[in-house]
């Protein structure tokens, strides 16, 4: 009498299965690091309160380095070719290129982008070789704020074209568009609005598990 058995492999391969997911879900994750500027020079810039606000809501292991652009002058082609780089155009670009993903903040001035946040990407995708080292797939997202009823949804939108130029992967999953920014903060620029700090919360969740599931072989 013979007595036939399945094969090993049928048996455990669902086990093996299980334990494989099991130790994918218990793996630690890598901390998320992203690099941010605010595209007003203003003390009390309503984007910059709004980017201290992002620094204190970032979910659990991930992190925002604030930057400032306020030492670029204005960009030159004379100057780039006698001088070079400047050197805090080539710390932020460094910062930029080492981070898992970019947020900028930025104002709206007559309906579009603030000249003083467009002159700081021009500097920072200089040379061209480089843009790729910096921007080049780059997951990005934009957040704004201002006084007015409606938002930075124009300057949002005047951005399009720049990280498509840039090769940069914006991110669209969420808006966040602060109106009435007066109301928003108090005068110490803390962010007193719940309604607007939840949403802020639910933006920078969407936003890093969109830089995680992008390093995810």
């Amino acid at each position: 009498m013979s007595v036939s058995a399945r094969p090993a492999s049928t048996n455990i391969s669902p086990l093996r299965a299980f334990i494989g997911n099991l130790l994918l879900r218990c793996e630690p994750t890598m901390p998320i690091t992203i690099a941010a500027f605010s595209g007003s020079l203003r003390r009390g810039s309503y984007n910059t309160a709004l980017l201290q606000a992002a620094a204190g809501l970032m979910p659990e292991d991930s992190r925002i380095q604030i930057h400032s652009i306020a030492a670029f002058g204005l960009y030159n082609g004379d100057v780039e070719a006698d001088e070079g780089i400047p050197p805090p155009v080539s710390a932020l670009k460094d910062a930029i290129a080492a981070a898992d993903g970019f947020l900028i903040a930025t104002p709206e001035y007559n309906n579009s982008i603030p000249g003083v946040a467009k002159n700081a990407i021009d500097w920072l995708s200089r040379p061209p070789a480089d843009i790729r080292r910096v921007f080049g797939g780059k997951p990005v997202a934009m957040v704004g704020a201002s006084p007015g009823g409606f938002g930075t949804i124009l300057s949002q939108n005047a951005w399009l074209p720049v990280w498509r130029t840039l090769g940069a992967e914006l991110w669209t999953g969420a808006k966040l568009m602060v109106s009435g920014a007066a109301k928003v903060f108090d005068a110490q620029g803390s962010l007193v609005d719940e309604r607007t700090r939840d949403s802020l919360r639910g933006f920078l969740q969407g936003y890093v598990e969109y830089v995680r599931d992008r390093q995810r072989p």
